[in-house]
């Protein structure tokens, strides 16, 4: 809380290169802060956080309206196609500890494709990178964030049947972060209405976590 009549919260946005990461941060910031764009090899490199302007209509907390703040923290992807996992590894814990040391962050959002199969391998690399990131209770304070959903509702997949239709891999991993989940689509920016169900409810798991926040460390493992 920066003051009693604001809340900020804090999040960072992981996953594979061309996952769409980098414009689920914008999204959720209502900017462009971050570079993003196609590309033939990984696009983020280094560690850098984007701020919101105040945000009014989203938080209420015992009867009074607050202003909302959000702070996005975006990484370089894993696996990276010009970087080791360890430089990765270093950076983005330099990056959380530089930006969230003092604080705190409230989740880790993990950014996956809607219109693409998650396989075993990938999840594997994905939970095992967040685990040696954030400790052993890594999932309590992570979601997904299924981007492209835009391409899945065109091939014929609403929430509900995307989610019947999916790997045992995916739903395996959405009931391992307790079903914290967000269907993102990337095609377009997000209106202030869309935006706002999408920050509505990355609260709802906030609230659920009764607003606690992971402590990051500085020292290496």
């Amino acid at each position: 809380m920066a003051d009693s009549k604001e809340m900020t919260i804090n999040l960072a946005v992981f996953g594979r290169s061309q996952s769409g990461k980098s414009a689920a941060g914008n999204s959720l910031l209502g900017s462009s802060d971050f570079e993003s764009h196609q590309s033939p090899s990984s696009v983020t490199t280094y560690c850098s956080l984007g701020r919101s302007c105040r945000i009014s209509g989203i938080v209420r907390r015992n009867g009074c309206e607050l202003a909302l703040r959000v702070q996005v923290l975006d990484t370089p992807s894993y696996p990276h196609s010009g970087l080791s996992k360890e430089q990765v590894r270093d950076t983005v814990r330099s990056g959380l500890a530089h930006h969230f040391g003092e604080e705190g962050m409230h989740l880790a959002l993990l950014v996956l494709r809607a219109d693409l199969p998650l396989c075993p391998d990938e999840s594997d690399q994905a939970t095992q990178f967040l685990q040696e990131l954030l400790g052993p209770t890594w999932k309590d304070f992570t979601a997904v964030l299924l981007t492209h959903a835009d391409k899945a509702e065109e091939a014929g997949f609403s929430e509900e049947t995307y989610l019947h239709s999916a790997s045992s891999t995916l739903l395996s991993l959405l009931s391992s972060v307790e079903h914290k989940y967000i269907f993102l689509h990337n095609q377009k920016s997000l209106t202030k209405g869309e935006r706002a169900v999408v920050l509505r409810k990355l609260l709802d798991f906030i609230r659920q976590n009764n607003y606690q926040m992971i402590l990051l460390k500085h020292s290496k493992e």
